[in-house]
């Protein structure tokens, strides 16, 4: 792992949870507070989706230190979270594993068609879903993952290839993630056509799309620059593990469920 660098700065909070904050500055909670509420795992002020869903942590927009306690209960010993658009570093006994840059992008202009070659993706196919997250490394991808929403993917010759699907879901919105495609069809625009197809899901359903990628992902945001996605803010992700509880080592700690990894969740 490289050398830890300094953590981005962390945005600013939007004040006490009762002033109205755009959904899309705090996805998760949103998300956790609204049509994926059914997921939501909660201690106090913290909620969290389930750890074979996806790893992300929603903390409210001001933390303390009740917050971050909760945070670690909820989670448990040594468990790895994932937190973006976060506002307060996280306690020093927790360990950083990763914290990155990042955009967030929503749909402008976005010419949303569906695809004739792009097939459904269900709970059934989940195990070729992880093969091929091994194998391009978008991000988590964890064996309940395609609950969250609609999945499309592309197969030659019977094998999936290519997918795309639906991630955060806050009120009126929904975010496009898992968008990978193997090498051996790298510039066949199979991504572009999953992420327009996907996207006229999203907008059949009155909602409107955005996503998230790590600002250093030059080349993933040229690529939704030219599908009609536009910035609306620059924000941050951290991946950090709960404090082992006493006498535990540092190798005991609750390990990746599924394929993708915690420093590409951005991507």
């Amino acid at each position: 792992m490289p050398e830890a660098t300094p953590l981005p700065a962390p945005l600013p909070a939007h004040g006490p949870e009762s002033e109205q904050a755009h959904p899309l500055d705090n996805p998760s909670r949103s998300s956790l507070t609204g049509p994926h509420a059914h997921f939501a795992e909660r201690r106090g002020r913290v909620l969290r989706y389930p750890p074979d869903v996806t790893p992300w942590l929603a903390l409210p927009d001001e933390t303390d230190a009740q917050d971050w306690a909760d945070a670690a209960a909820l989670a448990g010993p040594g468990a790895s979270v994932a937190i973006t658009a976060f506002h307060e570093p996280p306690p020093a006994d927790w360990e950083i594993v990763f914290h990155a840059e990042g955009v967030q992008m929503v749909d402008d202009t976005v010419d949303a068609v569906p695809d004739p070659e792009a097939q459904l993706l269900g709970p059934a196919d989940v195990p070729e879903m992880l093969d091929l997250v091994e194998r391009t490394r978008p991000g988590p991808f964890l064996p309940r993952t395609v609950e969250l929403g609609t999945y499309l993917g592309i197969r030659r010759s019977g094998v999936l290839v290519a997918m795309a699907g639906e991630r955060l879901h806050p009120t009126g919105w929904t975010e496009i993630s898992g968008v990978c495609t193997d090498d051996s069809v790298r510039g066949q625009g199979l991504a572009t056509r999953l992420i327009r197809a996907v996207a006229h899901g999203i907008k059949e359903r009155g909602e409107t799309p955005f996503l998230h990628a790590a600002a250093s992902n030059t080349g993933a945001v040229r690529l939704y620059e030219s599908l009609g996605f536009g910035l609306r803010r620059r924000t941050a992700f951290l991946g950090a593990v709960v404090p082992a509880g006493p006498g535990a080592s540092r190798d005991a700690r609750t390990p990746d469920r599924g394929a993708g990894s915690l420093e590409q969740v951005g991507r």
